[in-house]
């Protein structure tokens, strides 16, 4: 018997005649929902997102692009040394996706103007309809780019893919010392991140401020460079007799040096000293104790640049979430002072 050439046939990839019959629709309803024009029905919907899910139908793009001259796809630019990538290209690619588009991935060598000419070039071929860039670019880079596509560039980062805006934001850390002060804390010491990082100077900055503002006592600020080397020489330089209850560490790795030389020199956590950091890396939930740190939304940074490239473009996508990105998780590591 010779196989059927029926639709959901192996030997037959699905097309939109397939999805509008079994969704009793017109086909060209069936290309108004997925252009996402919006004015269906909300039960006409629902049939036809069944109907697709059903046959695994995709559109076909090379078609498409040939009917429309639009190519139904995205360019993503995202230098591999920014901070948490894979997780912002998660959330930019997860909502060009919902909104039909296809996403490709680049990431070039070499510094701007070597950026500059590659992207220039990808925005000439006429492949991509839009661009979004996580890293920098002149202004007059993206007027001659916004003239072939429509361009997107993230505000998260500065030219040597160093967070500033949101993801720079240290508010957290005066959360962090107020509820600590509530407890009882009146000793604090900050050990930095590397000072060329906008985002160590902010939270030091607000660290100096939050004590000032609270009238507590602030041992200093001891200097560090992202790496759990540093908190165990902060933690190491502490006079016995001259200890705070609670050390600001800039983020996860200081924080677990500061936790290993602590414990070292038999400091308990969090009875005799509490410890938070900021990442909320993987590893913070498993540490002895568990790490309180500050968690970065870093794919909604992704979601949030992608829903304002669609909205250039004249997709639907959605309004882009201001919330702001970093939350504390409150673990074991912090607690009252000593008695």
């Amino acid at each position: 018997m010779s196989e059927s050439s029926g639709a959901g046939s192996p030997s037959k990839r699905p097309t939109i005649h397939d999805v509008a019959r079994l969704a009793e629709v017109s086909h060209q309803t069936v290309s108004r929902y997925l252009r996402r024009n919006g004015g269906l029905k909300p039960g006409t919907e629902q049939r036809i997102a069944a109907a697709v899910a059903q046959l695994d139908y995709h559109p076909n793009l090379l078609a498409r692009s040939m009917r429309t001259r639009r190519s139904g796809r995205l360019a993503v630019h995202i230098p591999a040394i920014a901070y948490n990538p894979a997780r912002m290209l998660s959330g930019a690619a997860s909502v060009a996706h919902d909104a039909g588009y296809v996403v490709d991935v680049l990431s070039f060598e070499g510094g701007v103007e070597a950026r500059t000419e590659r992207l220039l070039e990808i925005a000439d071929s006429g492949q991509v309809e839009g661009l979004l860039s996580f890293a920098p670019l002149g202004e007059d880079v993206r007027q001659r780019l916004s003239r072939t596509i429509a361009i997107t560039v993230a505000a998260e980062f500065d030219d040597e893919m160093r967070g500033i805006g949101g993801i720079a934001d240290a508010s957290p850390i005066a959360e962090i010392i107020e509820r600590l002060a509530a407890l009882g804390h009146r000793r604090f010491l900050h050990v930095a991140g590397a000072p060329e990082f906008a985002s160590a100077r902010a939270r030091e900055r607000v660290y100096r401020e939050t004590i000032a503002s609270l009238g507590l006592e602030s041992l200093g600020v001891a200097p560090g460079d992202w790496t759990g080397a540093s908190g165990a020489a902060a933690v190491d330089a502490i006079a016995e007799d001259d200890r705070p209850t609670a050390i600001i560490a800039a983020n996860d790795e200081v924080a677990t040096g500061v936790i290993r030389a602590a414990t070292a020199r038999g400091w308990r956590l969090p009875d005799e000293l509490t410890v938070t950091g900021w990442g909320d890396a993987p590893y913070t939930p498993f540490l002895t104790p568990s790490l309180t740190s500050v968690g970065i939304d870093v794919e909604r940074v992704g979601s949030n640049a992608m829903r304002r490239l669609l909205r250039d473009l004249g997709a639907p996508a959605g309004a882009p979430d201001e919330a702001p990105l970093a939350q504390v998780v409150w673990r074991e590591s912090s607690g009252p002072p000593p008695a």
